[in-house]
């Protein structure tokens, strides 16, 4: 059995304020307002129209404060915190012979190092990453890329994703999908429990 699996709290939860915050003088008035600036060209970066080289300093220069680019990248990256019940249902199919690529929308500074830093990524020998792949969820091409390039049949496919718009393009498309609360895991575990029994 193919499953698809999202990695933004679906296998690592995370928040990126608290650590880019760290980044910015405590008295900074207007520190919020300045983070949320960063985000505007998230999606841009993470469909891969802009790259690492151009988008770090970008970011550096809008938040308005002498930060060096490692301290930029330590912080970009550290925002992570794994979900424990999610990893136990990854390394339970892995081992029962289940086919897991990972399909996200993710950017080149947190790839390669989450893969690095987080031994769940070890069962996902294939992937589709927004970044590589030229295009967000979810937005449909994203989605075309995944079944060309794995050969997948949405309707064999099992999709776990977190938001809504992801997972609409989903079933749109014929994935069998699931939309994960990080707190709400059993119900997760009894749809897999059904999907695995359907075969």
């Amino acid at each position: 059995m193919t499953f698809l699996f999202d990695i933004g709290k679906v296998l690592l939860d995370f928040h990126f304020e608290p650590s880019l915050a760290k980044l910015l003088p405590p008295e900074t008035p207007d520190a919020l307002q300045r983070l949320s600036v960063l985000l505007e060209k998230k999606d841009d970066f993470e469909a891969g129209r802009i790259a690492v080289e151009e988008y770090v300093p970008w970011a550096i220069e809008r938040l308005g404060s002498e930060v060096a680019h490692e301290d930029f990248l330590h912080a970009w990256r550290n925002i992570f915190t794994p979900v424990d019940p999610m990893w136990r249902v990854v390394e339970s199919l892995a081992a029962g012979g289940h086919r897991l690529i990972l399909f996200s929308n993710t950017n080149g500074i947190h790839c390669p190092w989450i893969f690095e830093n987080y031994e769940i990524f070890r069962h996902f020998p294939e992937a589709v990453l927004s970044f590589e792949a030229g295009s967000i969820k979810p937005e449909p091409e994203i989605y075309h890329h995944a079944i060309q390039v794995h050969g997948l049949k949405p309707a064999e496919t099992r999709y776990i994703d977190d938001l809504p718009a992801n997972i609409e393009t989903g079933k749109q498309l014929g994935f069998r999908t699931w939309q994960y609360d990080l707190n709400d895991h059993p119900a997760f575990e009894r749809w897999l429990s059904t999907e695995l029994m359907a075969g």
